[in-house]
Protein backbone atom coordinates (compact mmCIF):
# COMPACT_ATOMS: atom_id res chain seq x y z
CA UNK A 1 0.00 0.00 0.00
CA UNK A 2 1.39 3.27 -0.39
CA UNK A 3 1.23 6.09 2.35
CA UNK A 4 3.29 8.71 3.99
CA UNK A 5 6.75 9.16 2.73
CA UNK A 6 8.78 9.56 5.53
CA UNK A 7 11.86 12.74 4.99
CA UNK A 8 14.87 12.19 7.62
CA UNK A 9 16.57 15.75 8.76
CA UNK A 10 15.44 18.91 8.84
CA UNK A 11 14.82 20.76 5.45
CA UNK A 12 13.34 24.09 5.96
CA UNK A 13 12.91 23.88 1.98
CA UNK A 14 10.19 21.67 1.89
CA UNK A 15 7.08 22.51 1.38
CA UNK A 16 4.61 20.52 3.66
CA UNK A 17 1.14 20.64 2.25
CA UNK A 18 2.76 19.29 -1.51
CA UNK A 19 4.32 16.26 0.97
CA UNK A 20 0.75 15.64 2.09
CA UNK A 21 -1.41 16.25 -1.11
CA UNK A 22 1.21 13.36 -2.59
CA UNK A 23 0.54 11.31 0.32
CA UNK A 24 -3.08 11.59 0.10
CA UNK A 25 -2.11 10.19 -3.77
CA UNK A 26 -0.29 7.55 -2.60
CA UNK A 27 -3.01 5.83 -0.35
CA UNK A 28 -4.67 4.74 -3.56
CA UNK A 29 -3.57 1.21 -4.97
CA UNK A 30 -4.56 -1.73 -7.01
CA UNK A 31 -5.93 -3.17 -3.74
CA UNK A 32 -7.55 0.13 -3.16
CA UNK A 33 -8.83 1.55 -5.82
CA UNK A 34 -11.39 3.76 -3.91
CA UNK A 35 -10.91 5.20 -0.30
CA UNK A 36 -13.58 7.10 1.54
CA UNK A 37 -12.37 10.32 3.86
CA UNK A 38 -12.21 8.02 6.83
CA UNK A 39 -10.27 5.62 4.85
CA UNK A 40 -7.56 7.78 3.45
CA UNK A 41 -7.53 8.91 7.61
CA UNK A 42 -6.56 5.75 8.80
CA UNK A 43 -4.09 5.08 6.14
CA UNK A 44 -1.97 8.17 6.69
CA UNK A 45 -3.10 8.36 10.91
CA UNK A 46 -4.34 11.82 10.63
CA UNK A 47 -7.54 12.94 12.55
CA UNK A 48 -10.81 11.84 10.25
CA UNK A 49 -11.41 15.27 8.96
CA UNK A 50 -7.92 16.48 8.39
CA UNK A 51 -7.98 15.01 4.64
CA UNK A 52 -10.68 16.89 3.69
CA UNK A 53 -8.94 20.22 2.29
CA UNK A 54 -6.50 17.69 0.11
CA UNK A 55 -9.26 15.22 -1.47
CA UNK A 56 -11.31 18.25 -2.30
CA UNK A 57 -8.01 20.05 -3.97
CA UNK A 58 -7.09 17.14 -5.94
CA UNK A 59 -10.54 16.57 -7.05
CA UNK A 60 -11.09 20.14 -8.05
CA UNK A 61 -7.52 19.79 -10.01
CA UNK A 62 -8.98 16.71 -11.87
CA UNK A 63 -6.91 14.05 -10.18
CA UNK A 64 -9.36 12.42 -8.09
CA UNK A 65 -13.56 12.06 -8.81
CA UNK A 66 -15.98 11.47 -6.08
CA UNK A 67 -18.89 9.30 -6.35
CA UNK A 68 -22.18 10.86 -5.26
CA UNK A 69 -23.29 8.06 -4.06
CA UNK A 70 -21.03 5.95 -2.25
CA UNK A 71 -18.74 9.58 -1.44
CA UNK A 72 -15.44 7.88 -2.26
CA UNK A 73 -13.03 9.02 -4.30
CA UNK A 74 -10.68 7.08 -7.15
CA UNK A 75 -7.49 8.42 -9.10
CA UNK A 76 -8.76 9.38 -12.57
CA UNK A 77 -6.46 9.16 -15.77
CA UNK A 78 -5.32 12.76 -15.46
CA UNK A 79 -2.94 11.13 -12.86
CA UNK A 80 -1.43 9.23 -15.73
CA UNK A 81 0.00 12.42 -17.06
CA UNK A 82 2.67 12.74 -14.37
CA UNK A 83 3.24 9.36 -14.56
CA UNK A 84 3.73 9.20 -17.99
CA UNK A 85 6.03 12.37 -18.33
CA UNK A 86 8.33 10.98 -15.96
CA UNK A 87 8.18 7.55 -18.08
CA UNK A 88 9.27 9.56 -20.68
CA UNK A 89 11.97 11.47 -19.29
CA UNK A 90 13.63 8.52 -18.63
CA UNK A 91 14.50 7.40 -22.50
CA UNK A 92 14.83 3.49 -21.21
CA UNK A 93 11.65 2.40 -22.99
CA UNK A 94 11.88 4.01 -26.67
CA UNK A 95 15.92 3.18 -26.37
CA UNK A 96 14.90 -0.45 -25.00
CA UNK A 97 11.78 -1.16 -27.21
CA UNK A 98 13.28 -2.34 -29.82
CA UNK A 99 15.34 -4.51 -27.91
CA UNK A 100 11.96 -6.22 -26.29
CA UNK A 101 10.21 -6.57 -29.70
CA UNK A 102 13.22 -8.91 -30.79
CA UNK A 103 13.40 -10.64 -27.55
CA UNK A 104 9.84 -11.15 -28.02
CA UNK A 105 9.91 -13.03 -31.33
CA UNK A 106 12.97 -14.83 -30.17
CA UNK A 107 11.20 -16.51 -26.85
CA UNK A 108 7.42 -16.32 -27.68
CA UNK A 109 7.04 -14.61 -24.61
CA UNK A 110 5.77 -11.52 -23.72
CA UNK A 111 9.17 -9.14 -22.98
CA UNK A 112 9.27 -6.41 -20.44
CA UNK A 113 11.64 -3.61 -18.83
CA UNK A 114 11.37 -2.76 -15.27
CA UNK A 115 12.80 -0.27 -12.39
CA UNK A 116 12.73 -0.75 -9.03
CA UNK A 117 10.44 1.94 -6.70
CA UNK A 118 10.38 0.68 -3.37
CA UNK A 119 9.03 -2.09 -2.86
CA UNK A 120 7.46 -2.66 -6.51
CA UNK A 121 8.93 -3.03 -9.64
CA UNK A 122 7.26 -0.51 -12.12
CA UNK A 123 6.99 -1.60 -15.66
CA UNK A 124 8.24 1.25 -18.33
CA UNK A 125 8.48 -1.03 -21.65
CA UNK A 126 6.60 -3.95 -22.94
CA UNK A 127 6.62 -6.15 -26.26
CA UNK A 128 3.53 -8.59 -25.27
CA UNK A 129 3.47 -11.96 -26.79
CA UNK A 130 2.12 -12.47 -29.83
CA UNK A 131 -0.18 -15.37 -28.45
CA UNK A 132 -3.81 -15.04 -27.48
CA UNK A 133 -2.40 -15.58 -23.91
CA UNK A 134 -0.22 -12.64 -23.80
CA UNK A 135 0.79 -10.71 -20.30
CA UNK A 136 -1.35 -8.63 -18.83
CA UNK A 137 1.27 -6.36 -17.64
CA UNK A 138 1.08 -2.66 -19.18
CA UNK A 139 2.87 0.37 -18.92
CA UNK A 140 3.07 1.88 -15.39
CA UNK A 141 1.75 -1.59 -13.95
CA UNK A 142 3.33 -2.20 -10.33
CA UNK A 143 3.98 -5.49 -8.74
CA UNK A 144 5.82 -6.98 -5.67
CA UNK A 145 9.70 -6.78 -6.46
CA UNK A 146 9.98 -9.63 -3.86
CA UNK A 147 7.58 -12.04 -5.98
CA UNK A 148 9.02 -11.17 -9.50
CA UNK A 149 12.02 -12.40 -11.26
CA UNK A 150 12.69 -8.36 -12.26
CA UNK A 151 12.21 -7.50 -8.93
CA UNK A 152 14.56 -9.84 -7.41
CA UNK A 153 17.24 -9.01 -10.11
CA UNK A 154 17.20 -5.67 -9.23
CA UNK A 155 17.15 -6.42 -5.55
CA UNK A 156 20.25 -8.85 -5.60
CA UNK A 157 22.25 -5.57 -7.30
CA UNK A 158 22.33 -4.09 -4.03
CA UNK A 159 24.14 -4.49 -0.82
CA UNK A 160 23.84 -6.89 1.66
CA UNK A 161 22.56 -3.92 3.65
CA UNK A 162 20.34 -2.02 2.04
CA UNK A 163 18.39 -5.47 1.24
CA UNK A 164 18.47 -5.94 5.16
CA UNK A 165 16.94 -2.22 5.59
CA UNK A 166 14.66 -2.71 2.65
CA UNK A 167 13.21 -6.35 4.61
CA UNK A 168 12.69 -4.49 8.07
CA UNK A 169 10.32 -2.03 5.73
CA UNK A 170 8.95 -4.24 3.92
CA UNK A 171 7.05 -7.09 4.04
CA UNK A 172 7.88 -10.58 2.18
CA UNK A 173 3.44 -11.37 1.56
CA UNK A 174 2.72 -14.80 0.36
CA UNK A 175 0.72 -14.39 -2.93
CA UNK A 176 0.96 -18.25 -4.17
CA UNK A 177 2.69 -21.49 -2.55
CA UNK A 178 5.58 -20.74 -4.59
CA UNK A 179 6.37 -17.17 -3.06
CA UNK A 180 9.65 -16.77 -0.74
CA UNK A 181 8.13 -15.28 2.25
CA UNK A 182 10.34 -16.22 4.57
CA UNK A 183 13.20 -14.05 5.35
CA UNK A 184 16.25 -17.05 5.31
CA UNK A 185 14.87 -18.29 2.01
CA UNK A 186 14.57 -15.02 0.49
CA UNK A 187 18.62 -13.79 1.34
CA UNK A 188 19.42 -17.57 -0.32
CA UNK A 189 17.75 -16.65 -3.78
CA UNK A 190 19.46 -13.53 -3.82
CA UNK A 191 22.68 -14.87 -3.10
CA UNK A 192 21.87 -17.69 -5.82
CA UNK A 193 20.96 -15.32 -8.55
CA UNK A 194 24.13 -13.01 -8.12
CA UNK A 195 25.96 -15.72 -8.42
CA UNK A 196 24.32 -16.97 -11.69
CA UNK A 197 23.53 -13.46 -12.85
CA UNK A 198 20.12 -13.82 -13.41
CA UNK A 199 16.91 -14.37 -11.73
CA UNK A 200 13.80 -16.39 -12.18
CA UNK A 201 9.97 -16.56 -10.85
CA UNK A 202 8.54 -19.88 -11.08
CA UNK A 203 4.68 -18.67 -10.24
CA UNK A 204 5.64 -16.86 -7.18
CA UNK A 205 3.21 -13.91 -7.93
CA UNK A 206 0.79 -15.66 -9.89
CA UNK A 207 -0.08 -19.59 -10.22
CA UNK A 208 0.97 -20.40 -13.87
CA UNK A 209 3.46 -17.68 -14.90
CA UNK A 210 6.78 -18.16 -15.17
CA UNK A 211 9.94 -15.46 -15.67
CA UNK A 212 13.58 -14.94 -16.37
CA UNK A 213 14.88 -11.69 -15.82
CA UNK A 214 18.60 -10.48 -16.26
CA UNK A 215 20.38 -6.94 -15.21
CA UNK A 216 20.58 -3.95 -17.19
CA UNK A 217 23.39 -1.88 -16.24
CA UNK A 218 25.25 1.43 -17.64
CA UNK A 219 28.35 2.83 -18.31
CA UNK A 220 29.68 2.57 -14.70
CA UNK A 221 28.41 -1.13 -14.14
CA UNK A 222 25.17 0.20 -11.94
CA UNK A 223 22.09 -2.10 -12.62
CA UNK A 224 19.45 0.90 -13.72
CA UNK A 225 16.69 -1.83 -14.70
CA UNK A 226 16.22 -5.10 -15.79
CA UNK A 227 14.68 -6.79 -18.61
CA UNK A 228 12.41 -10.21 -18.67
CA UNK A 229 10.89 -12.91 -20.31
CA UNK A 230 7.68 -14.02 -18.93
CA UNK A 231 4.77 -16.62 -20.45
CA UNK A 232 2.17 -19.68 -18.72
CA UNK A 233 4.22 -22.46 -17.22
CA UNK A 234 3.63 -24.94 -20.05
CA UNK A 235 5.17 -22.60 -22.48
CA UNK A 236 8.55 -21.95 -20.34
CA UNK A 237 9.21 -25.60 -19.69
CA UNK A 238 12.13 -26.42 -17.28
CA UNK A 239 14.22 -27.62 -20.46
CA UNK A 240 12.95 -24.38 -22.69
CA UNK A 241 14.15 -21.73 -19.58
CA UNK A 242 17.59 -23.47 -19.51
CA UNK A 243 17.96 -23.99 -23.58
CA UNK A 244 16.39 -21.25 -24.86
CA UNK A 245 14.50 -18.08 -22.12
CA UNK A 246 17.89 -17.54 -19.96
CA UNK A 247 20.58 -17.30 -23.01
CA UNK A 248 17.95 -15.01 -24.91
CA UNK A 249 17.18 -12.55 -21.72
CA UNK A 250 20.88 -12.48 -20.91
CA UNK A 251 22.42 -11.99 -24.42
CA UNK A 252 19.24 -8.89 -25.16
CA UNK A 253 20.26 -7.75 -21.79
CA UNK A 254 23.90 -7.59 -22.41
CA UNK A 255 23.20 -5.87 -25.47
CA UNK A 256 21.19 -3.25 -23.78
CA UNK A 257 23.63 -2.58 -21.48
CA UNK A 258 26.05 -1.88 -24.21
CA UNK A 259 23.85 0.82 -25.11
CA UNK A 260 24.03 2.99 -21.68
CA UNK A 261 27.88 2.17 -22.03
CA UNK A 262 28.36 -0.82 -20.11
CA UNK A 263 31.61 -2.85 -21.15
CA UNK A 264 32.13 -6.63 -20.63
CA UNK A 265 35.77 -6.11 -19.84
CA UNK A 266 34.19 -3.60 -16.56
CA UNK A 267 33.71 -5.98 -13.64
CA UNK A 268 30.55 -4.78 -11.52
CA UNK A 269 31.69 -4.09 -7.41
CA UNK A 270 30.48 -6.94 -5.49
CA UNK A 271 27.15 -5.92 -4.55
CA UNK A 272 27.35 -7.98 -0.83
CA UNK A 273 29.98 -5.21 0.21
Amino acid sequence: MGGRVTITGDDRYLVGGLMRGLDVLRCFDRAHPTLSLGDVARQLGWRRTEPFRFLHTLESLGYLRRDPVTKRYELTPKVLEIGFSALANLQLPELAQPYLERLRDRTNGSAHVGILDGKDVIYVGRAPSRSILSSTIHVGSRLPAHATAIGKTLLAAKSDAWIRDWLAANDLTRYTVHTLAETSTFLEEIAQIRHRGFATSNQEFEFGIRSVAAPIRNGSSETIAAINVSAAADVLTAAGVADVIVPAVRETAVELSQAYGWRSDTTPGDPSA
